[in-house]
Formats: structure tokens, sequence, C-alpha cells
């Protein structure tokens, strides 16, 4: 598989070889929605709660006698038929959300989103991609210069110049090869990556 290699001007110069395990697999989209639906529940806190009738600050007391009211029988005004009354499965706080992912299946996954990236262009490499200064302007005029908005930036290791630049830029992440995630890649109009960072995406995906 080759690669585009762009410059400073987003203009391609060159090609770089790939591995065709890990940027020339067929795109798999139950695979892939899987392990995105993973990586989103992982993520997940239990950060609701709702009351059991046991926690509801009512009266114990029976409303009315058993019979001869017509009424239907009650036991308790915190029952889970009565309005405001507790949960009979309440959500708590300590649920956890968690799927199980092999890590085959994500190393799969990883690979059909990069593969299908450079099959619609939406992939480029990069020599290297620093900043002289960790300001966000310096950034910004260059990811204009190379007429990109929405980007991922892959690196082989982390710019901490590059890190610092992007943090006030809404649609610009940089993340290293261990931290790319499925969403990030899926949610950006074009992913970059250094050249370093390809042969390391190889290692883990292929």
């Amino acid at each position: 598989m080759e690669l585009q290699v762009i410059n400073e001007q987003g203009k391609p110069t060159a090609t770089v070889a790939a591995s065709d395990a890990a940027f020339a697999r067929e795109y798999n989209e139950s695979l892939v929605h899987q392990i995105v639906t993973a990586y989103l529940a992982n993520a997940r806190l239990g950060t609701r709660k709702q009351k059991a009738r046991s926690e509801i600050n009512k009266s114990n007391k029976k409303p009315w006698r058993q019979k001869g009211t017509g009424r239907a029988r009650a036991g308790r005004a915190s029952s889970p038929l009565w309005r405001g009354g507790g949960k009979i499965f309440p959500n708590l706080p300590d649920e956890n959300f968690s799927q199980k992912i092999n890590r085959k299946m994500f190393r799969a996954g990883v690979s059909s989103i990069l593969s299908q990236l450079a099959r619609e262009d939406r992939l480029a490499v990069v020599e290297k991609f620093t900043l002289d200064a960790p300001k966000t302007k310096l950034l910004a005029q260059k990811l204009k210069g190379m007429g990109l908005d929405d980007v991922l930036i892959i690196t082989d290791s982390l710019d901490e110049n590059l890190r610092l630049s992007s943090r006030n830029l809404p649609n610009v992440e940089v993340v290293t090869v261990g931290h790319a995630d499925p969403l990030s890649l899926m949610q950006h109009a074009k992913v970059l990556v250094t050249r370093g960072a390809v042969a390391k995406l190889e290692e883990l995906f292929a």
C-alpha cells in the first residue's frame, strides 16, 4: 500500500510504502461499529442515581384501611406503583457499562478504519510535524497553509509545543500512536500521520 506524503503547503510530494495488513484491509462495518460502541461504553461513568422505595422520604403509614373503601389495596405511599414512589430496579452510580473487546478484534477494527481513510484520501503522511514555540497562532497558520481545518495529528513521539498549541483549536487533536482511538479516527475529516508514526502503527495493527 502506498500512502501520500504531503509538504507544508499540503501538496503531495512522494509516496511511502505501508503494510497492507494495516492500511489495505477490507472495511468491516460491523466490527468498526462494535469497537466504537465499546470505546464509548468504556468511557461512560455511572453518574446518575435513582431511589429505591426504602429511600423515599414518605410516611410508612398505610394510606387507608385494607377493606371497605372500594379502592385498591395500598400499603405505603412509597410504592413504585404510585407517583413519587421509589423505582423497582433503580439506576445506581456503581453500575458498570464496560464492554470487553478482544485485542485481535480491536487491532482488526482500527486497521479497517485506517484502510478506509487511506482509500478515501483522508489520510496523509508528513515527514515530521513540530512547532518552534507553544503558540496556537503558529499551529493555526501552519494548518491553514496545508489546507487543513478538521484534523487529527498522530505523531510517533509527543511534542510538547504541538500539544499545548492544539488545545484551543476546536477541530484539531494531537495524539501519539498509543492514544489513537477509533472514535477520533472516524470523527475528523483528515488524519495526518508522521512518517515515524506510520512504522509504529504497522507494529501495532499489522
